[in-house]
């Protein structure tokens, strides 16, 4: 039991040296609100372009496996 707590004391003995310095550089670009939410409307464009085209990925996928095993029924015939 000691070990372990000694370990997590030194886990956050090591990292509170890097919390202050990232605590104490701020943002320099100084963006605003309205930056957050192009980008979140950015990402929102992305993902609605992204999810037909995995659909259409994985139709094309089961299409290609129902070839085969067409392909495989008429050879055993």
């Amino acid at each position: 039991m000691k070990t372990v707590a000694r370990n997590i004391f030194l886990f956050a003995a090591a990292l509170s040296p890097a919390t202050e310095a990232l605590a104490a550089g701020g943002r320099e670009d100084n963006s605003g609100i309205f930056v957050w939410i192009f980008l979140a409307f950015c990402a929102l464009i992305i993902v609605a372009q992204l999810v037909p085209s995995i659909l259409m990925l994985f139709g094309m996928a089961k299409a290609v496996g129902k070839k085969e095993d067409m392909a495989e029924e008429t050879a055993k015939k």
